[in-house]
């Protein structure tokens, strides 16, 4: 597994206890959790703050990010998607809509892995769709990131998987 995605993982699970315990009498703050959380699976793992990066930027965008997957997966209201998959979701909308230095692709790519490591049977197609809607409808209107506008490496088996994994 590579570093960023056990950081990944990671901020998944500490969103994923967050929002299970949200508006409940065993609510905790999201800080406390991913402390315990890097604490427990990974202690001696230096991510260099990409799970912190990622946890809060979530959080900052927390409503922004409800909304797209809402508009983008409107057969789901969002209190019905699983927990794990709405938390992939909120970090792969976060990944790719807020966050410069990832390229798009990777951030759909990686939400998928996660959706297939942790969700259920069919959470990888479904993340798939709703990220790959939201790709679509960010190059249809011009919102791409720079990043996503450089060709930093030659076209490999890994760009052409994730290319299948989003179209």
């Amino acid at each position: 597994m590579s570093n960023r995605h056990l950081a990944r993982a990671i901020a998944m699970q500490s969103l994923y206890q967050w929002d299970f315990l949200k508006n409940t009498k065993h609510e905790q703050d999201i800080k406390k959790i991913l402390s315990h959380n890097k604490e427990e699976f990974a202690p001696d793992f230096d991510d260099k703050g990409f799970i912190n990066e990622l946890v809060d930027g979530v959080v900052k965008n927390f409503d922004e990010i409800n909304s797209l997957i809402t508009k983008y997966a409107p057969e789901w209201p969002l209190d019905q998607i699983t927990i794990i998959d709405r938390n992939i979701l909120r970090i792969g909308v976060f990944e790719l809509k807020f966050a410069p230095n990832i390229p798009s692709k990777v951030a759909i790519n990686e939400a998928i892995e996660l959706a297939k490591s942790f969700g259920g049977e069919s959470s990888g197609r479904f993340v798939n769709g709703v990220l790959g809607a939201i790709y679509r409808d960010m190059s249809e209107k011009g919102d791409i990131k720079e990043i996503d506008k450089e060709k930093k490496s030659a076209p490999g088996v890994e760009e052409k998987q994730t290319e299948e994994k989003i179209t």
